[in-house]
């Protein structure tokens, strides 16, 4: 529906006054096809004059089209209706015309700048540009101009005024509704008051902020983000896929390196639930395929970015600091023999196994009260290091808590003892003297404890007290000794509480005067220089022997003084560290029998007559070796060749025999 007709422009002059017959002698002028009205009864002439003829009279407030003029006259098309049929009329009016231009109200419409655009405070340029905005810029227009030279015009309002910009310039678009969908910012960006950057900013959006639009108009988006509702553009994001959880393996450990929000979502720019401590171990439930983790910290559950945390073994119980594992071991227990002897006994018949335990259960408790030590701790130390007494070290050495051995030579590095009622009394002794006197570097707490390791089993000092600090690799070494502890005598707090801790040091023992013998002629070769000595604790000599020299290994003490023999002259070391002895020697053809007996056989077969009575469980052997230097097999590679100490050669089954050092 047209409103009201408005007419821009000046109405032109009124009909000059010319002589009859005479036209006005000026020349032409063209110009754009425009749209004037009358505004007033005007004579259309066949002619620029008055003398020209007169085809009809044309109505004030009709409209004409015209592109030329001599000087007050226009020439002129009309359309009028005649007899129900529209009619053109062509001719010349003088003046009595103004522009026309043609409002209309329209329904709210959507626009959007296709290039730079002025906008002007006429529906054209005849006056000067109000502002000028980039392109991709939205406006809302309900008023459409066609102006007078036909160009289509939007009336808009921009910065609270009415504008308009023309037609040409800006696309049609629509606000589209969709399900609310997650943006990321790709770069710090703005919220803007409306749809483009023309517009005011009303707050920053930092890189990597989520925020949800459900609606838009072309590529603005609408927002509510830090308070305030408006526009952000298209291209200053991407849509935020939430990244997929995968359930972690129940109870998977992570040590917090940093004071670390834990978040709403997985996503830096997310609101914070909670603060995590540096330090604190936690069990996430999930891995997100972004890298970071679902925990559930405080009451709270939320994600944590995996860079902060990093995935380690512990005992840490992560609840309360109760029971066996937090006790003072300096405490005496309420326990007798009998409850000891039982629990041994138990695995005893379960398994049919011999244990060097069985009925040794007085012996912890004198050792315990003769030193200051928990009896109970010290028999569940025992038992977990040596399987209750059956395995190999506690019954080839007596040595039932693994004491002197390292992961890389358990068997030849463990201490060994005369008998278990020595070796009991020891360790109760070098417990008390060592981890559970505070003056020694070895005391990190009276009790059990754990540790904390990463995965490479480096510890984590932070996350790591107790004896469980030191004394074994095992990070959940502690929690064990406490579970057979807990098997022997239930835990009771009331005994614990009433208690009092025995603190008096003994001296520190002596190592028994015991040694490892090897048999004959067990080659070794010298990774490195090792410095000799023809008496212990003696001077050194001179000269080392120097790395890639063969030597014979002849014994091995507690003290981990190593008697060997070059070229037939004996020699004492004490370079070589078990824990990591290949860095100073490698054995080429000692090995140890596991078997009870080991039957020893004329040929590699275990239909071939016996030798002698068989080895006894732990028995060093000498593995023959071939020229090359490795130990001699049978075709099948299931059997050795060894030579006892009489000098005969015989077979023995490689599956009951382990190879030391080598």
């Amino acid at each position: 529906m047209l409103s009201a007709a408005l007419l821009f422009g000046a109405a032109f002059a009124p009909e000059s006054v010319l002589n009859i017959g005479q036209a006005e002698t000026v020349n032409p002028v063209q110009f754009p096809k425009t749209t004037y009205q009358t505004t007033a009864v005007l004579d259309l002439r066949s002619g620029a004059g008055t003398n020209f003829k007169s085809i009809l009279k044309i109505p004030a407030g009709k409209t004409v089209l015209s592109a030329e003029r001599m000087g007050n006259w226009y020439k002129v098309s009309y359309v009028y209706t005649n007899s129900g049929k529209n009619q053109t009329a062509t001719g010349w009016v003088n003046g009595g015309l103004k522009e026309y231009y043609q409002y209309t109200n329209m329904k709210g419409t959507y626009y959007i700048t296709n290039k730079q655009s002025s906008l002007y405070p006429t529906p054209d340029t005849k006056q000067k540009e109000v502002y000028r905005i980039a392109a991709d810029n939205g406006l809302y227009s309900t008023q459409k101009v066609v102006n007078s030279i036909g160009q289509t015009w939007y009336r808009v309002s921009f910065n609270g005024k009415n504008v308009f910009i023309e037609g040409t310039n800006v696309n049609q678009s629509v606000l589209k509704t969709f399900k609310s969908t997650t943006y990321k910012a790709l770069k710090d960006t703005y919220v803007y008051q409306s749809h483009g950057n023309a517009y005011k900013k009303l707050v920053k959006i930092p890189t990597g902020t989520l925020v949800l639009s459900d609606r838009n108009i072309g590529n603005w988006y609408k927002v509510t983000y830090g308070g305030k509702t408006g526009y952000f553009y298209k291209s200053d994001f991407s849509v935020y896929t939430p990244p997929v959880e995968v359930k972690i393996p129940v109870a998977t450990t992570f040590l917090v390196s940093a004071d670390l929000n834990v978040r709403k979502i997985a996503d830096w720019s997310a609101a914070s639930l909670v603060v995590l401590p540096k330090g604190k171990i936690i069990i996430p439930t999930h891995k997100l395929s972004n890298g970071w983790y679902k925990v559930t910290y405080s009451g709270k559950t939320g994600y944590v970015p995996g860079d902060y945390v990093q995935e380690v073994k512990t005992g840490d119980p992560l609840t309360s600091r109760t029971g066996y594992q937090f006790v003072d071991l300096r405490k005496p227990a309420n326990v007798t023999a009998k409850q000891i002897d039982d629990y041994i006994a138990s695995y005893v018949k379960l398994t049919k196994k011999t244990s060097v335990l069985t009925e040794k259960g007085q012996a912890f408790i004198d050792a315990g009260n003769k030193y200051g030590v928990n009896a109970v701790y010290l028999a569940a130390h025992a038992i977990h290091e040596s399987a209750f007494g059956t395995s190999l070290i506690s019954q080839g050495k007596m040595n039932l808590f693994g004491f002197g051995a390292y992961d890389a030579s358990p068997y030849v590095a463990a201490v060994r003892f005369a008998s278990v009622d020595q070796n009991i009394e020891y360790i109760a002794r070098e417990m008390k003297t060592t981890y559970l006197n505070p003056e020694n570097w070895k005391y990190k707490g009276a009790y059990l404890g754990f540790s904390t390791k990463n995965l490479k089993n480096a510890r984590v000092n932070e996350n790591s007290e107790g004896m469980n600090y030191y004394y074994a690799s095992d990070p959940l070494w502690g929690k064990k000794i406490a579970d057979h502890m807990a098997k022997i005598i239930g835990f009771n707090s009331s005994h614990y509480a009433a208690v009092i801790a025995n603190t008096i040091i003994p001296e520190a023992p002596s190592r028994p005067a015991e040694s490892d013998i090897f048999p004959n002629h067990i080659q070794a070769v010298a990774k490195k220089d090792l410095v000799i000595y023809e008496e212990k604790d003696g001077e050194p000599l001179v000269d080392p022997i120097k790395k890639g020299t063969i030597f014979l290994l002849l014994e091995k003490q507690n003290d981990f003084w190593v008697k060997i023999s070059v070229d037939e002259n004996i020699y004492w070391t004490k370079d070589i560290k078990f824990d990591v002895y290949n860095q100073f020697m490698l054995v080429a053809n000692l090995g140890r029998t596991t078997g009870n007996p080991l039957n020893v056989r004329t040929e590699p077969t275990a239909s071939a007559e016996k030798i002698g009575n068989g080895l006894a469980l732990n028995t060093y052997v000498q593995l023959v070796l071939k020229e090359d230097g490795t130990p001699y097999m049978d075709s099948t590679k299931k059997w050795y060749q060894i030579k006892l100490d009489d000098d005969t050669t015989g077979w023995v089954s490689a599956s009951y025999v382990v190879r030391e050092l080598k």
